[in-house]
């Protein structure tokens, strides 16, 4: 290692520590020329991914574009750093275990697969881009596979859901007798 001050070649380790994050090892070294302190960090050298486009031609795998369009879905949403920090590193993680050349809709799926398990509305905004959606009926298809039915707008009152009115023979009648009350006590304030 090469002195930042001196540029000499010789130089002791003075303490080593695992980083934060677990994925380095920081030293603090010593020039044993000028006593010059300073700070280094150990890596694992990871292997050269590429990524296999819908084009078929290929690119470098980019962690930062990942973590950059996985930002982008959780945009706006209460979602900490830490958790997308987490969310890219378990996929480079699985990634870099399943070859040299991954496909980028096998990278789009494992990042569905982690943005559903997180949060809904992220998991819809990748799928509409990583699916290409098209029209309203794609992201309603998309909703639908989440098992969840679309929640009323929380400021509007539902008097009457359409189930308990068609329920009784009475019930429409009830249901009109109050709505006529309610256009009364409209009148009054």
């Amino acid at each position: 290692m090469r002195c930042p001050k001196c540029g000499a070649r010789d130089d002791k380790v003075i303490d080593s520590r695992q980083s934060r994050d677990g994925n380095s090892i920081r030293r603090r070294r010593e020039c044993i020329k000028c006593k010059y302190r300073y700070t280094t960090y150990e890596e694992i050298e990871r292997s050269d991914l590429r990524v296999v486009k819908r084009d078929r031609t290929h690119e470098s795998f980019d962690r930062r574009k990942l973590a950059a369009s996985i930002a982008k879905a959780f945009e706006k949403r209460s979602t900490s750093l830490v958790t997308l920090e987490d969310i890219v590193e378990e996929i480079v993680h699985e990634l870099e275990t399943s070859g040299r050349e991954i496909p980028s809709a096998l990278i789009g799926a494992k990042v569905l697969e982690k943005l559903r398990q997180i949060d809904e509305v992220a998991y819809l905004r990748y799928a509409s881009v990583h699916q290409r959606f098209q029209d309203v009926d794609q992201f309603v298809d998309a909703i639908q596979t989440l098992g969840r039915r679309v929640k009323p707008n929380s400021l509007q009152r539902e008097l009457f859901p359409p189930e308990t009115l068609q329920s009784s023979p009475g019930a429409a009648a009830s249901g009109a007798a109050i709505k006529s009350e309610q256009q009364k006590n409209h009148g009054r304030v």
